[in-house]
């Protein structure tokens, strides 16, 4: 007599199971209004910050590119004047 409810119990259970695309869809909802809840938190900088660390960062890029290219220069020249 237990083992028959025991087995009515795990039956019912999955049956009110959702499939598994019902699952999926649930949880990636969740996870979605979850960012958008967090992305409307943020405080996005105003147009003329974005300009300025714009401008550092390719100044920045450039000062490094300018350094590269130097020491390849020098390396390539000592290469040929051990040949």
């Amino acid at each position: 007599m237990k083992d028959n409810k025991k087995v009515e119990k795990k039956q019912a259970s999955k049956k009110s199971k959702p499939n598994f695309f019902v699952r999926a869809w649930n949880w990636i909802k969740t996870k979605f209004s979850g960012m958008v809840s967090e992305l409307k938190k943020v405080t996005w900088p105003g147009f003329g910050k974005v300009l300025k660390q714009t401008g550092v960062v390719i100044a920045v890029v450039l000062f490094f590119l300018v350094i590269v290219t130097a020491i390849d220069f020098g390396l390539t020249e000592l290469i040929k004047l051990a040949q």
